[in-house]
């Protein structure tokens, strides 16, 4: 029994002394070499106040082309992205219709042409008759005077001078009727003209209906949209192709209300969009719209967009519109202190006891060579401003100024 014992106070000596040995073995803690860092202490500055709107590009002439007819489509001679110039047919609609009211009032017109010769015709045949009526006429008169002559002087009979008289008053009478013939032939081509006229009339409505079967381009740009197909029916008020004109674009922007009273016309306004990239336009406002749309509570404020811009725009691009509206303080911090992990911005913040803390912030527009900061710096902190890439997390940063 005691011999148990001993074995095992020799074993507990032997691993109290391992343990006090490993104890004393262990390396003394060493602290992190210190880096030297530029820095910079946050301060607040004066920035624009500025207000964004979002927005949509435009054309400043667009055509949103339909029939006026209702017909078939029958042919189609334009794509989407396609230039056409003005006066360029595009689209060909079925108008059997209207082509037969063509003919119709083209054979009435012919009709009336004819029925014109024939007026006139009898006009001068009219006109002959009437001659020949005034100059028998003439001759009765005359011998009607000298037969009354020699009536006074009792040298013809009663029967004879009768006669004479009765032939007189049938010339007379015959005259008056071929004159009356004339004025009538002349009433009647009147009543023919007036019937061509009605044709000429019915022919050009009928060809302006024939007109309207081919789709014409109104202004000279691109084919933005082709809301129809080869077969499909055309009706008044029913979209076939939109055509917008490239020379000149402009950006509308949805105001709010809260905001319209700052903005005026020829106000500066800088446009940005996405399609540009990083390039920015500064622009002036040119209308802004006196209307509210009452479903999104904003006013629609237009900016005539600079000509010539790469790559070229196109209506429905997403843009934003900042107007400038006084004056605010805020953080700006050089650009070169931000450091980006994917979606995470942050900053290296050194602390008081110069240790650099890695701090995500919110960042607002760029001023320059600066960044405006909304979130997550206070002024007064120290940031590190140069080399933010190597610089670790936790180092300890020396002469800190």
């Amino acid at each position: 029994m005691k011999r148990e014992i001993a074995i095992i106070a020799i074993v507990l000596l032997l691993a109290f002394g391992t343990s006090c040995e490993r104890k004393e073995k262990t390396p003394p803690e060493t602290k992190p070499p210190a880096i030297k860092a530029k820095v910079e202490a946050v301060a607040l500055s004066t920035v624009p106040n500025v207000y964004e709107a979002i927005g949509t590009v435009r054309s400043k002439m667009t055509s949103i082309l339909s029939s006026r007819i209702v017909g078939n489509v029958m042919k189609i001679h334009v794509r989407e992205g396609d230039r056409v110039r003005i006066g360029q047919l595009l689209i060909e609609i079925d108008n059997k219709d209207t082509m037969a009211q063509m003919e119709k009032a083209q054979a009435g017109l012919q009709e009336g042409q004819k029925a014109l010769e024939e007026a006139e015709e009898g006009i001068r045949a009219a006109e002959s008759a009437r001659d020949a009526a005034d100059a028998n006429k003439s001759l009765a008169e005359h011998t009607f005077k000298r037969y009354q002559v020699l009536h006074e002087r009792r040298s013809v009979s009663e029967q004879e001078f009768d006669e004479v008289l009765a032939k007189k008053k049938a010339a007379e009478a015959e005259a008056d009727r071929a004159g009356r013939m004339v004025e009538s032939m002349r009433a009647k081509k009147e009543q023919v003209l007036a019937r061509i006229n009605q044709a000429k009339a019915e022919v050009e409505r009928a060809a302006v209906y024939v007109g309207y079967g081919r789709i014409i381009s109104p202004l000279s740009g691109v084919v933005t949209a082709k809301q129809t197909e080869v077969g499909a029916l055309a009706a008044p008020g029913v979209p076939l192709l939109t055509v917008e004109n490239e020379s000149q674009y402009r950006f509308e922007a949805g105001v709010e209300e809260s905001q319209i009273g700052r903005i005026r016309l020829g106000d500066s306004v800088r446009i940005d969009l996405d399609v540009l990239g990083s390039k920015q336009l500064d622009c002036r406002v040119n209308e802004v719209v006196p209307t509210l749309d009452t479903a999104s509570r904003t006013f629609i404020v237009r900016i005539d967009l600079p000509r010539g811009i790469q790559p070229p725009l196109r209506s429905g691009l997403y843009g934003r519109a900042r107007f400038p509206i006084g004056e605010r303080q805020s953080i700006l911090i050089p650009q070169k202190a931000i450091l980006q992990r994917g979606e995470l911005i942050g900053v290296y913040v050194v602390d008081p006891s110069s240790i650099a803390r890695l701090r995500l912030i919110k960042t607002g527009m760029a001023h320059g060579d600066r960044m405006e900061v909304l979130s997550g710096l206070n002024a007064g902190e120290t940031i590190i401003v140069e080399d933010v890439a190597s610089t670790m997390e936790g180092a300890r940063v020396a002469n800190v100024q």
